[in-house]
């Protein structure tokens, strides 16, 4: 099952996939985009889903406000005992991750692929 969520200039989906929450993220993640991703991530995070990945191939732009918002994910996944996970993110926005340090709270991969391969080895399949 996969739920879209829209707010202007960007858009969501959700699906479980693999034992993670994936929410896919088009478009642009600024403060209008704080309901669309805290729906998803609800949404994500249904059935104590242990890791959330978070696919940014399709993201656009990103401002010092959606780097608060995805604080605000990753402290509520840390209080729901859950991993956060980060995949697609392009040179730039990985330097943005680096310097900000998110880096060390988010586990970065290349692809959704990849992402989901990593949670299946923590989980030993």
């Amino acid at each position: 099952m996969s739920t879209d969520y829209q707010q202007p200039n960007v858009q969501t989906q959700v699906r479980q996939e693999g034992g993670a929450g994936v929410i896919i993220i088009q478009g642009e993640v600024t403060g209008f985009a704080e309901d669309a991703l805290m729906s998803a991530y609800t949404e994500a995070s249904a059935g104590a889903t242990p890791v959330i990945i978070l696919d940014f191939t399709g993201l656009e732009y990103m401002n010092s406000t959606g780097i608060g918002l995805l604080v605000t994910l990753l402290i509520r996944a840390q209080r729901q005992q859950q991993r956060l996970l980060a995949c697609g993110l392009s040179d730039h926005y990985r330097q943005i991750f680096d310097l900000t340090r998110l880096n060390e709270a988010i586990g970065i991969y290349d692809s959704q692929a990849e992402a989901l391969a990593a949670v299946a080895a923590a989980e030993g399949r």
